[in-house]
Parts: C-alpha cells; sequence; structure tokens
C-alpha cells in the first residue's frame, strides 16, 4: 500500500511540471534596441537586489551569459541612450537568446528563441 502511494504521488509530481525541474540556465543576450547599452544588470522578477549582467553591449551585439536559478522571472536593467530602461518579468527558463527591445513610443519588451 505504501509503494503504491509512493508511486502515485511520484507520478502526480511528474505530472504536475513542478518548478523543482525548472530553472533559468546559460542563454544569449541581445540587444535589438538599436542604442549601445551600459550596466546591464539582472535581479529576480520585482527584487532590488541588482547584480552585473556582463559588460556593455554595442547595438545588435549577442553576448553568451553564463547563468543559472532556479527562479525563471527576471527583471533586466540596463542604461540604453542616456536613458535607464528596466524589462520586467523576463522568462529566462528553456529559452536559447532574450532579445532586449525598446521603443520611444512602446516602451520595452523582450522578443525570445526558444
Amino acid at each position: 500500500m505504501v509503494t503504491a502511494l509512493k508511486r502515485c504521488a511520484f507520478v502526480l509530481l511528474l505530472l504536475s511540471g513542478s518548478p523543482a525541474f525548472a530553472g533559468a540556465s546559460n542563454f544569449i543576450l541581445v540587444n535589438g534596441t538599436g542604442s549601445a547599452m551600459a550596466d546591464v544588470s539582472i535581479t529576480r522578477s520585482g527584487a532590488k537586489d541588482w547584480a552585473p549582467l556582463g559588460a556593455s553591449a554595442a547595438a545588435g551585439a549577442r553576448s553568451p551569459v553564463k547563468f543559472s536559478n532556479q527562479d525563471c522571472a527576471f527583471d533586466i536593467r540596463a542604461n540604453v541612450a542616456g536613458s535607464q530602461v528596466t524589462w520586467a518579468g523576463v522568462n529566462l527558463c528553456d529559452v536559447k537568446s532574450v532579445v532586449l527591445k525598446r521603443d520611444g513610443s512602446a516602451g520595452a519588451w523582450v522578443d525570445y528563441d526558444q
């Protein structure tokens, strides 16, 4: 009986899409803003403990980022054309590249290559 319950619990855990199996990992950061980026940093979505993410990136640059975290949602911040821009709620789970975009009228958004 106990073995059957353990098997049932294991199957339910697998089917639930448990976050224990998820997490952010290495990705390519693409500067799709049309301007150079500086002071690129990252924090868990909604947190305030920013950490440097990498060097400055020229417009169109593709930079590999070594990254590992159990969470998926992050905020990325950079100085773009003299202004601080934040991309909120960036999903870093199961992505190959993250393209940071910015438009004066539309704001900041992210495109993904999964």
